[in-house]
């Protein structure tokens, strides 16, 4: 037996090994969102008509227009007068200049406000790290530089950033500030750029590395989000950031799937305890018409023994009265004698039968649906969002506002077409680099936004699709539905399948509070 152990342990272990629970890994479109809004930040000397590339650093978008980085990357730049800075994007082909407007040398953080243009910001992971915890260091690292032979031109154009990959090593702070511990391989150059979770949210501003003979570090430390918050605060910045656990899009199928099934075996035992209901109710509804009908046919009967006996009497008086002579009591008497027999007659043959039961069966009507079977959901609705079966990134999992009405018109704006029994509407923003479909089902009151974080060029491409036919207002004309068809099935072929959100919300009868109005679902 041990001997047939040891032959197919080989065997068995590949076997556990294909069983065991596969680790998270980032979502690389997540990742590559992130990205998007990492900079690097260069200082350059100037001397009348000549530059000198004189060092850079990394830098990430905490608004449109502000860049988080380290101060001692630009620190040289508060000291000689003959520095500038330059932010350059990692796409696109502008570049920017900026100044200082925070210095914290303390926590080694710095602000930086561009002169002009606009970034996509980074949202930030408020919640706890970690130990052990999948991250990514994002920047621009000189080493990758020097070995491609950029020069000066070339690395103060917008380029692709450097993505590393690590771990978290919580319990070693630096003493001198609060810092995140992780083994994403850092360079110089790497200094300002953001350290990220597996959904691309921003842990921490990575700082500086140990250093082992020599080499570029082997340990790097990021100024934690407790740093940051204080230090934006204190610049008078609003950062986006959220405390959502990160999932990966397959978790999020996983638990809608395990749910789905859960609320149909759930939805089953409660058709079926409906179904045992109604049967119930049908039987006591037939007992009930059945006791109805025997009741009216014993009335009926008894009725017509009551009137054939006053029949009987009322002929039997009447012929007696006539063989009297007295005529007219005797037609009075007969003819009411007559009549009592009719009664009789129709009384007894039209009494109720037991065929018109069914008809008697009075069954409570269910007032909750309409003719369609779908809820009336037409006006102001709530719709709260379903985090288990949701993937949220960069988004809050606020309430929003949805006014519904029949046709598909939606918060009076946006017009829904029709997809099978559900209605859908693709929207591409005019600002920000985002793209959303929401899919609205008026048979459950669920609502399904997902979101892509494209690239700089898709989003372009996608703002191409509707800069000459805009798609505005609500009404059933056939051009309207025609071109929300056509941009969701155009839109769909420059988009990969996974978006990077997935967000599953609940309608309800109601209106949010005046101070949370912002939240629309065609945002």
């Amino acid at each position: 037996m041990v001997a047939l152990l040891r032959r197919f342990a080989p065997l068995l272990g590949l076997i556990l090994a294909l069983l065991a629970p596969m680790p998270l890994h980032a979502e690389q479109q997540d990742i590559a969102a992130a990205a998007r809004g990492v900079v690097r930040v260069a200082l350059v000397a100037t001397d009348g008509a000549d530059a000198y590339f004189v060092g850079h650093g990394s830098g990430f978008a905490v608004a449109p227009d502000k860049v988080l980085t380290n101060a001692h990357v630009v620190e040289l730049a508060r000291e000689e007068r003959n520095l500038v800075i330059g932010v350059i994007p990692s796409e696109g082909s502008k570049t920017y200049g900026g100044r200082i407007i925070a210095y914290s040398p303390g926590n080694d953080l710095a602000l930086i406000q561009l002169e002009e243009g606009s970034l996509p910001v980074s949202t930030f992971y408020a919640g706890a790290v970690a130990d052990g915890q999948h991250v990514t260091a994002i920047g621009y690292p000189g080493t990758v530089d020097r070995a491609q032979g950029l020069g000066l031109k070339q690395m103060v154009e917008p380029l692709a950033t450097v993505k590393t990959s690590g771990n978290i090593s919580s319990g070693r702070a630096s003493q001198s500030f609060d810092t995140i511990l992780h083994t994403a391989p850092l360079a110089a150059g790497n200094s300002g750029g953001p350290l990220v979770d597996d959904c691309g949210r921003v842990l921490g501003v990575n700082s500086f590395g140990s250093i082992s003979d020599g080499n570029d570090a082997e340990f790097g430390f990021a100024v934690s989000w407790r740093e940051i918050a204080s230090f934006l605060r204190q610049a008078g910045v609003a950062s986006l950031h959220t405390v959502v656990p990160c999932r990966s899009m397959a978790e999020a199928d996983a638990a809608e799937a395990s749910l789905t099934q859960r609320e149909a075996q759930a939805s089953e035992q409660k058709d079926r305890a409906a179904s045992q209901a109604r049967d119930a109710a049908l039987a006591r509804a037939r007992d009930d018409a059945e006791r109805d009908i025997i009741t009216a046919r014993e009335n009926a009967m008894a009725g017509a023994a009551v009137l054939l006996a006053i029949a009987v009497l009322g002929l039997g008086a009447g012929g007696l009265f006539y063989t009297q002579g007295k005529e007219r009591q005797a037609t009075w008497l007969l003819a009411g004698g007559g009549v009592a027999l009719l009664g009789a007659l129709g009384l007894f043959v039209f009494k109720p039968s037991f065929d018109g039961i069914d008809e008697r069966v009075k069954m409570p009507q269910d007032k909750g649906v309409t003719a369609n079977s779908a809820f009336a959901w037409a006006g102001d609705n709530i719709c709260k969002v379903d985090l288990p079966r949701s993937r949220l990134t960069v988004s809050q999992p606020n309430d929003i506002a949805f006014n519904w009405a029949e046709g598909g018109c939606v918060n009076g704006e946006t017009q829904y077409g029709a997809d099978g029994t559900a209605w859908q509407r693709t929207i591409v923003p005019a600002e920000g680099n985002y793209f959303s479909s929401s899919r609205f089902d008026p048979a459950t009151g669920t609502l399904r936004v997902e979101r892509w974080l494209p690239d700089l060029d898709t989003m372009e491409k996608l703002r191409a699709l509707v800069k000459d036919k805009p798609i505005k207002g609500c009404g059933s004309d056939a051009d309207l539905l025609r071109k929300i068809a056509t941009l969701r099935s155009d839109a769909a072929a420059l988009l990969p399948a996974q978006p990077n959100e997935r967000i599953v919300y609940h309608c309800q009868k109601g209106r949010l509070a005046p101070a949370d109005e912002a939240g629309r679902a065609d945002r």
